[in-house]
């Protein structure tokens, strides 16, 4: 079997680092991007940068260095983001336009750099929001950006069908991680979907088994 090479964003949080695991166990090579100290990258990744995604030359800059390594990419998984609660009453206009940057920008950002160094057949996933389709009290600015990452996957679907190039979303509720844990600590966090369970959707959208699926945003919600 040729060499598969996958770029991860987000790759050190609580999701990141299960989808690097999951990708290297089924024989993709992986070349994880973090923000901040490049140490943290999982160790099972191949190669590890830190890059500030939501500046475009920063993005395209850490792209050219694991094209340098890696050669031709098939496939990007789009992680990296951010969550806040913030009622529209009393919140701020700057937590919109902070929540749209570490989501929206940093996926485009990402998806722009890679284009030009992905396999024609390649595969993208990005990862939404199942609450993008409804927002909740305090959920405004966050349900916002995920649905920016929603269409931006729609779009560009339509745009890489010439090149065979897949692109969908997952559409989590509630992860079970420790920082959500502790944020609701009466939840019951057995209705939670699990990194576990998100990283083996996201898996199936990467491979070869997902090659007649694009444009679409799939729902991994758990038991929520």
């Amino acid at each position: 079997m040729a060499a598969k090479h996958a770029v991860v964003t987000g790759a050190s949080g609580a999701l990141g680092r299960i989808v690097c695991a999951r990708l290297v166990d089924e024989g993709w090579t992986v070349a994880a991007i973090v923000h901040g100290d490049a140490a943290r990258a999982p160790a099972e990744a191949e190669l590890g940068l830190s890059a500030d995604l939501a500046s475009e030359a920063k993005t395209q800059a850490a792209f050219e260095q694991i094209a340098a390594r890696l050669g031709t990419l098939h496939g990007l998984a789009n992680i990296a983001g951010g969550f806040a609660w913030e009622t529209i009453a009393d919140g701020r206009a700057e937590t919109w336009d902070r929540l749209y940057r570490l989501n929206v920008r940093t996926a485009l950002n990402a998806c722009r750099a890679a284009l030009p160094r992905l396999a024609d057949g390649a595969s993208i996933v990005n990862v939404g929001a199942a609450s993008a389709a409804r927002a909740e009290p305090g959920m405004g600015a966050y349900a916002a950006a995920k649905s920016g990452v929603a269409r931006l996957t729609e779009s560009l679907a339509a745009e890489l069908k010439p090149r065979r190039i897949r692109v969908n979303a997952v559409l989590p509720s509630i992860i079970d991680t420790p920082a959500n844990r502790a944020g609701m600590p009466s939840a019951d966090f057995a209705k939670w979907v699990t990194t576990g369970e998100l990283a083996g959707a996201i898996a199936f959208l990467l491979s070869d088994q997902a090659s007649g699926i694009t444009g679409a945003s799939v729902p991994v919600t758990g038991r929520v």
